[in-house]
């Protein structure tokens, strides 16, 4: 008996291995971002007394909360080298090397001598380690987005790729517990030696994502480029020439991570000082709860817009979200605990992850193979920086009580609108063969500037 042929919507591409690289997106994503909110937990709770003057409390947390800006600030840089070479050598190779640097630079931050050991040279030395988490980062996602994008079936482009962000999903919650189990320990404990624990922990996860990474093969999309027209000679010249524009759009569209990194920290922060007065294991598992509602709410807006598109869900994200930052800050202003819950839940867990969950595939859909990840490398993590820094300036206007939340929840507001505007300025992809996407005339133009591999 004779088997039907898959239809071109939904047959895999040939060689194509949808599902591991979806869990090499995941596991790597989950530990590239374990280690980044473990230490957006750790300078909100513990590195202003670890690494900063105390004699002005609210100082050292606002330095604190800097040097986690500061990793977005490297991404920018680290995107124009994993990008130019993910696109010249390939999206496995850059996997690996973000996965190692990583599990590192985060296990190295675990070993930092502190302030009261070593003086101003224990924050520099800080510093120097975020850094390096920054650059791992830059790469991270949009080689993972890339890798799982052109693996895929063309008719569900959008939940492949959302294991990537199930995986940030997910390395936040296991990095929310870790800190749970640790707060628990005397405070002498906690300042001494306790606050190291999660960082060493990432070796861990590194070498169970390396295990699975190093078995993936590259994808069909690249492969097949790379033998027969050639790879870009130069990436970034041709991206910036062609696709100006929709790198515009990420970059805007990006500032929706502001979400999630004033949810993260900021509120945390706010939330155990003395103003609001919650303890930091009830503030903690409001975290907890609400990513794990994510790991659940994103692989189903992505599948929603499979069947609908990439603009309507993301736009419910982005919208949905400058609305619902108002009732949780309020909510945590209230000091009650079920308010905060159920606010937190629904802000970050189920309106925050439409468009979480979509833009891997809608950003990736923008460009053609030739530049897929230096376009998405660089126009995330441009839009990224400013999201990362959002801390730092939402710490500032919140006043020098740190109490301010309706001016916070303003300015977060604000930070949505230019994703509103990309995602109304973009074209809608999701019904668009893999081959096919990007523009015509840009494929074309660019095969003047290919070399063969």
């Amino acid at each position: 008996m004779s088997v039907p042929a898959q239809s071109a919507a939904t047959a895999v591409p040939p060689g194509g291995q949808p599902r591991k690289a979806a869990l090499a997106a995941w596991i790597g994503s989950a530990l590239e971002y374990y280690d980044f909110f473990i230490y957006g937990s750790a300078a909100a709770l513990i590195f202003p007394k670890v690494f900063f003057d105390e004699s002005d409390p609210a100082d050292a947390t606002l330095l604190s909360l800097a040097t986690f800006g500061v990793a977005y600030a490297a991404r920018p840089v680290g995107a124009l080298f994993l990008g130019h070479f993910g696109d010249r050598i390939g999206r496995k190779k850059v996997m690996v090397f973000t996965l190692l640097l990583m599990g590192l630079s985060t296990f190295l931050i675990g070993c930092l001598p502190t302030r009261a050991q070593v003086g101003g040279l224990a924050p520099v030395l800080l510093v120097l380690c975020r850094v390096l988490q920054g650059i791992s980062a830059a790469g991270e996602q949009a080689s993972a987005s890339s890798m799982s994008l052109e693996h895929a079936p063309q008719d569900r482009r959008g939940f492949f790729t959302s294991f990537t962000l199930g995986g940030t999903q997910g390395g936040q919650l296991i990095a929310t517990l870790v800190f749970i189990a640790v707060s628990q320990l005397p405070e002498d404990q906690l300042m001494s030696w306790g606050w190291r624990v999660p960082f060493w922990l990432s070796v861990l996860v590194a070498v169970a994502g390396w295990f699975i990474r190093r078995r993936l093969q590259e994808t069909p999309a690249f492969a097949e480029q790379a033998a027969t027209e050639g790879v870009v000679r130069l990436p970034l010249v041709t991206l910036l020439r062609y696709h100006w524009a929709d790198v515009l759009r990420v970059i805007g569209g990006a500032l929706i991570a502001s979400v999630s990194t004033i949810f993260t920290v900021w509120a945390l922060a706010y939330a155990t000082s003395d103003s609001v007065g919650m303890s930091k294991t009830s503030m903690l598992w409001v975290g907890a709860l609400a990513n794990l509602v994510a790991l659940g709410a994103i692989p189903a807006w992505a599948t929603l817009s499979d069947r609908i598109g990439r603009r309507p869900v993301y736009l419910v994200g982005a919208v949905g979200s400058a609305v619902a930052m108002f009732g949780y800050l309020w909510a945590v202003s209230t000091g009650s605990y079920p308010l905060i819950m159920l606010l937190g839940i629904v802000t970050f867990g189920v309106v925050y992850s439409a468009a979480n969950g979509v833009w891997p595939s809608f950003y990736g859909e923008m460009f053609s193979t030739r530049v897929r990840l230096s376009g998405m490398a660089i126009g995330t993590q441009i839009g990224f920086a400013v999201a990362g820094f959002a801390v730092t300036f939402a710490a500032r206007i919140a006043g020098p009580g740190g109490d301010d939340w309706s001016a916070v929840a303003l300015f977060t507001a604000a930070l949505c609108v230019p994703p509103v505007i990309a995602v109304l300025s973009a074209r809608e992809t999701h019904a668009v063969a893999t081959e096919d996407l990007g523009s015509r005339t840009s494929r074309e133009a660019s095969r003047q500037e290919t070399v063969t591999a």
